[in-house]
């Protein structure tokens, strides 16, 4: 999917939200174990149930990844059934030296039908740029996150007085464009979205940490829109398990419609 579909999607549907299938099977309700491919079965009533809310799915390869052979098919199971007006993430931040990251960018946006990987940018542009060669697909590469550890590295100060967050967007952003390029920005870090906004004006940031995690709807839209709205907004565990009980699409599908809801008062 390409930028301009991308941005037709949010402009038809009033929404810019992402719901993330991190999808552990330990939280699934206990009925759907009883079936052949419970997380499949799982995702299948959440996308089912979300569908006309959201514009984008993100999931989190590690929860597929653990389950080994039978988490890997469910993934694929699960990307081949989200539909083609809907942007894919996988949430697998990848990123090795080049002929590494080109077999991971195969994988993902090759073989697999994803329209976008997240990326660990630290080992440079080398790790990055096989990502970037394929049309109508997109890195989006971690620029600011919510976790504590961000300020390990991230929020340091370099020499000059540049944080170390912001000299990778900016060296990032030159790698690519705005048409193939996005950025993680946690939803805690709301504090920084003007700075951000600064620094990459017309790139799409994804922004996890919405719901569970505290972030602010409200803050967000407020402080990081631009002209083409430039944001996914990521709830998973506020949405995908708004309940543990036979309702849990339906209770899904009403939390989805209730952030879809508030993002349409923010969207022209």
């Amino acid at each position: 999917m390409n930028r301009k579909e991308l941005v037709e999607q949010i402009k038809l549907k009033k929404s810019y939200l992402c719901v993330g299938l991190d999808t552990d099977s330990v939280k699934i309700p206990a009925h759907l174990h009883n079936e052949e491919d419970p997380i499949f079965a799982f995702n299948k009533a959440i996308i089912d149930a979300t569908l006309p809310y959201c514009v984008a799915y993100k999931i989190n390869t590690a929860f597929y990844e653990a389950q080994g052979l039978k988490g890997w098919a469910a993934l694929e199971k699960t990307v081949n059934y989200i539909p083609a007006s809907h942007f894919k993430i996988a949430d697998a931040k990848r990123g090795d030296i080049g002929n590494t990251s080109t077999q991971y960018a195969i994988a993902f946006l090759k073989q697999l039908p994803f329209d976008a990987i997240t990326i660990a940018p630290y080992m440079g542009e080398d790790s990055v740029k096989p990502f970037l060669q394929f049309e109508g697909k997109w890195a989006i590469v971690l620029g600011l996150t919510s976790n504590s550890g961000a300020h390990d590295f991230e929020l340091k100060t370099l020499e000059g007085g540049e944080r170390l967050y912001e000299k990778v967007i900016r060296t990032v952003a030159s790698w690519g464009t705005p048409e193939n390029l996005m950025f993680v920005v946690g939803a805690t870090r709301a504090d920084e979205f003007i700075n951000l906004r600064s620094i990459a004006p017309d790139h799409f940031f994804l922004v996890p940490g919405v719901g569970a995690q505290g972030g602010s709807l409200n803050e967000i839209s407020q402080k990081a829109m631009n002209k083409e709205v430039g944001l996914l907004v990521n709830s998973s565990r506020d949405i995908i398990f708004a309940s543990s009980k036979e309702d849990f699409a339906s209770a899904a599908a009403a939390k989805a419609k209730s952030y879809a809801e508030e993002m349409a008062l923010f969207i022209p």
